[in-house]
């Protein structure tokens, strides 16, 4: 084992979880955070609107997200999560007034499809074995050029998982990988289906006790650190420039980069990484009541909002590759969610409550076939420098899942990292 230490660059969910499992290999943990606060996308903040704590925005873990129920045992943190006792997922269909769930049945045989009450309301059995044809699709074509773009089950399941899962449109979105995910969802059966909600909030429940679990293996995150630059020397990183101070590193010590693949790109322009990229609008209401039970969300076909979260004292809503509603009115846009909000839950015409609008411009890569060509692996030519990030190439989309992933690939890499002067081969 390997006493130098590793310099992890960025708190976000893939800095932590490369961070937390080398922590418990022995090795030595600096985690750099330019910001103030660790979480990037996947944190809470107190809302000064709203008076309350709010994520900043809505992700959804299953049960059988591998990688981020690992991390969760590994910081301690199963007990901030409520956890539903079956698979189900309710939508519904505001254009045609139609609600239904899915309802897979727990074992992986799926035996679900063959019912009609548990699949998508107007489809038929067969219609899923579009799953295979996307799985089998060239690496270079879409969704839509992959399956039959007119069926019901196009437009009330394959378009909106591209939405929701890829953050992009299924005409742009990867056919291959929207059918891996599928089958590493749905494929694995409901038991790997149970929704999964933190209790409190995102921080609370997955960047607290990762920042804890560092600190207790006698790691360290620093705030307010921006890396301004790297210095390279032959085949290694030898310093870091935070602008206000350098860093030397030893010949044992190693870099992980877990920052966004643009500043990945501009601290190391040799990088080739994905460079286009969707948004994600979340709406975020404080209500007195909820019109549903708490830990529970709803997907919504043709509304402005694609899903709904109801959370204890707030309704959130989340609506992928949202590129058309950035230049949107602010209240006009609040009042459009808000009508689709009380259109799913019957609840008339009430005034729009205390509300806030959180506009990611470029949340994550767009999943096309032309970015995932550019998504690069953990290792590089330098051979102390790692990558994470959940634009690397982890087989999964910019998920929860993909960057813990991508963090759990980069400690990996580390601990394989040969020693100085030892032969290196590159991805």
């Amino acid at each position: 084992m390997k006493s130098g230490t590793v310099h992890v660059i960025g708190a976000g969910l893939a800095g932590l979880a490369a961070a937390v499992r080398l922590g418990q290999t022995g090795r030595s943990v600096i985690v750099y955070e330019a910001a103030g606060q660790a979480g990037g996308r996947c944190r809470s903040y107190f809302d000064e609107t709203l008076g309350c704590r709010i994520d900043n925005g809505n992700h959804l873990l299953v049960s059988g997200n591998t990688a981020a129920m690992a991390y969760v045992a590994e910081i301690g943190a199963a007990a901030t999560f409520e956890t539903s006792d079956r698979a189900e997922y309710a939508f519904f269909d505001i254009e045609k007034d139609d609600r239904w769930s899915v309802r897979p049945t727990e074992g992986r045989v799926p035996w679900w499809l063959f019912l009609a009450h548990r699949r998508v309301a107007g489809t038929e059995f067969f219609e899923y074995f579009d799953a295979v044809r996307l799985m089998r699709a060239p690496a270079t074509a879409t969704i839509a050029q992959t399956i039959n773009t007119g069926r019901t089950i196009y437009r009330r399941l394959w378009a909106p998982l591209a939405v929701a899962a890829l953050n992009t449109n299924a005409d742009q979105a990867s056919a291959r990988l929207m059918g891996e995910i599928f089958a590493d969802t749905f494929g694995r059966g409901g038991a790997a289906l149970h929704p999964i909600f933190p209790k409190e909030g995102l921080s609370e429940s997955l960047i607290d006790p990762g920042i804890a679990a560092i600190n207790a293996k006698g790691g360290e995150v620093r705030f307010a650190q921006r890396l301004r630059g790297l210095r390279f020397e032959g085949d290694r990183v030898a310093t870091l420039d935070f602008g206000r101070g350098e860093v030397a590193l030893g010949e044992d010590d190693a870099v992980v980069l877990a920052v966004t693949a643009p500043v990945a790109q501009d601290l190391v322009p040799e990088l080739e990484t994905p460079n286009v990229f969707s948004a994600i609008v979340n709406a975020h209401f404080r209500v007195e009541s909820l019109p549903g039970p708490a830990y529970s969300f709803l997907g919504l076909i043709g509304g402005t909002a694609e899903w709904i979260f109801l959370k204890p004292g707030i309704i959130s809503t989340t609506t992928s590759a949202a590129d058309s509603l950035l230049d949107r009115d602010p209240e006009e846009l609040t009042a459009a969610i808000w009508k689709d909000v009380c259109r799913a839950y019957g609840l008339g015409h009430p005034p729009v409550p205390p509300s806030r609008i959180v506009r990611e411009k470029r949340a994550t890569f767009a999943a096309t076939p032309d970015q995932l060509r550019r998504r690069p692996g953990a290792r590089t030519r330098w051979r102390n420098l790692i990558l994470a990030g959940d634009w690397t190439d982890t087989g999964w989309p910019a998920t929860i899942e993909g960057a813990i992933r991508s963090g759990f690939a980069a400690a990996g890499a580390v601990a394989a990292e040969p020693k100085s002067g030892g032969c290196y081969m590159s991805d």
